[in-house]
């Protein structure tokens, strides 16, 4: 039986496996229920079944490929007309380890379809409704790669420094308009991420490999703090804060009418 009491209806993409697989236990724990939405239907109803038999939420499955524009269409709807939901977490993705030269250029269009644009969608269809609605509150699941590019896959690590960009943009739209939005940035984590993006886990040491349990309990830490940017694997948090101090320091350096004397011939 479904307890009478919600904080709310949770919406998480990407959620048949991995992080979004225990985003999904930790927030129906929390008091939500749930719309859970992914690609492959049968390990998606699994997780849905679990979940539910586990906490007694009410959990709804979506199948649904957010690279094609019907189905992204369709849980942008979802998004825009359920007033049950309170929190967008937009986990769906996937990454590319091998260079740019080394990769199929039709596998990196697909991944910036599902990192960039489907999020992008998303992002857009759930603020403008939270904005209506008074509150809500948006998780983009990026990576640590957006602060480090020359890591894995260029291409992979741009598409994380967009997501990146997007929040600190939508939590300067948005924060004054009740929406609280978080932007996580984990390191390597145990997930079959590894196995798709073309280097298999067991190739990782394991002293960087993060489990997902423990990236989302960390993740949540965060949202419950309020932070804006999260990087569970981070030990300093006074490192990002000097770094983004640094970047805003900068920002009114950038845009003059005169080219900077060094650059004057």
């Amino acid at each position: 039986m479904t307890p009478a009491h919600t904080i709310g209806t949770a919406l998480i993409t990407g959620a048949s496996g991995g992080i979004g697989a225990v985003y999904a236990d930790r927030l129906a724990r929390r008091g939500h229920d749930l719309i859970l939405v992914a690609r492959d239907e049968q390990r998606l109803q699994l997780v849905a079944e679990r979940v539910a038999a586990a906490t007694g939420r009410a959990v709804e499955a979506v199948r649904a490929d957010l690279t094609i524009a019907a189905d992204q269409q369709r849980v942008e709807r979802i998004l825009q007309t359920d007033s049950r939901i309170k929190l967008l977490v937009n986990n769906a993705g996937v990454g590319a380890t091998r260079s740019l030269v080394d990769s199929d250029i039709e596998s990196l269009e697909h991944m910036i379809q599902l990192n960039v644009t489907a999020l992008t969608r998303l992002a857009h269809a759930a603020a403008a409704a939270f904005v209506a609605r008074g509150s809500g509150a948006i998780v983009n699941i990026g990576s640590v790669v957006a602060l480090a590019p020359e890591v894995l896959n260029g291409t992979y690590a741009g598409t994380k420094a967009f997501v990146l960009a997007l929040s600190q943009s939508l939590d300067h739209e948005l924060s004054a308009k009740g929406i609280q939005i978080q932007v996580v940035l984990p390191g390597a984590t145990s997930t079959d991420f590894w196995t798709v993006a073309g280097t298999p886990l067991a190739e990782l040491p394991q002293s960087i490999v993060m489990s997902a349990q423990e990236m989302v309990d960390a993740a949540l830490v965060g949202f419950d703090r309020k932070e804006l940017v999260t990087i569970p694997s981070l030990p300093d948090s006074a490192q990002w804060e000097a770094f983004d101090a640094a970047r805003r320091a900068m920002a009114p350096e950038l845009s003059r009418s005169t080219a900077a004397a060094r650059y004057r011939v």
